[in-house]
């Protein structure tokens, strides 16, 4: 099946490709906001669980499926210093986050309502957490799109079952996402189709984001190792910044500890395996 996936990747191209691996994260995530139509709430000890496992395979696709690649391609471009790209890609990725960060209104899902990040804004809660999670996706269309096109290049490191495996981490993280932000809405009071709807939206943007990242690589392939260890940094900026805070606000922090664990593990054996 993966032989099957790896090769239909191969024959549509690094951008066809990374816009349908994209769509399919998107998919998963609406696949998750889709149990809104038969849960009102979600116990908060599964929640952080589920919240812990989407970051830890964001940690562990950070560093294998990107910033390794960036490293071994770096190794020909500056043999004294391979690690000079993947250290300025990566901070130049943490601080694209932090920009956004501060300027985009939004609100983080365990977060109240007068703990709003960005600028000032009147917005209601339910848009302020969709831009919450839709910046969190960002990153990750961008982490796909780059290494479809760093596979497409030849470039040491990267492949296109890694690509695969990647997007297929991406993607079971996802699942919990759309559920993080459907259920929340639900619970405040909106119709369990527009929870639905806001909690898939929350992924519309991966698509963009991988196209944009896939083009980008192929045209500009002196950026491929900065381009990889930029989305590992804005990933792990979000990681970091939203997700573990939003594990550590109850009582179930060591559950969320275990889901990480769960998350980082499961997405090592997808990129070491399959990449």
């Amino acid at each position: 099946m993966i032989e099957q996936i790896e090769t239909l990747a191969t024959e549509l191209g690094p951008v066809k490709a990374a816009l349908f691996a994209t769509i399919f994260t998107w998919l998963m995530t609406a696949l998750g906001a889709s149990l809104v139509f038969f849960f009102k709430t979600i116990n908060r000890a599964v929640f952080d669980t589920m919240l812990g496992f989407t970051g830890g395979v964001m940690i562990a696709a950070s560093f294998w499926s990107l910033l390794a690649p960036s490293i071994a391609h770096s190794e020909k471009m500056f043999p004294t210093m391979p690690w000079l790209p993947a250290a300025i890609g990566f901070l130049l990725g943490g601080f694209f986050i932090f920009g956004l960060d501060k300027l985009m209104p939004h609100l983080h899902i365990n977060f109240k309502k007068e703990e709003t990040e960005g600028v000032a804004t009147k917005w209601h809660r339910s848009t302020l957490l969709l831009l919450a999670i839709t910046l969190h996706n960002i990153p990750e269309g961008l982490a796909v799109g780059i290494l479809f096109g760093a596979a497409a290049n030849g470039m040491e490191g990267a492949s296109i079952s890694a690509a695969v495996a990647l997007a297929i981490g991406i993607g079971i993280q996802n699942f919990p996402e759309g559920l993080a932000v459907a259920v929340p809405l639900r619970r405040q009071g909106v119709s369990r189709r527009k929870s639905f709807w806001y909690g898939q939206l929350s992924a519309v943007v991966e698509p963009i984001a991988g196209v944009i990242g896939a083009v980008a690589v192929i045209h500009m392939q002196n950026v491929l190792p900065y381009a990889l260890s930029f989305a590992a940094g804005a990933m792990i900026y979000v990681v970091v910044e939203e997700v573990i805070p939003e594990t550590q606000r109850d009582k179930y922090t060591d559950l969320a500890t275990l889901g990480f664990m769960l998350g980082f593990v499961v997405m090592m054996i997808l990129d070491v395996g399959l990449g």
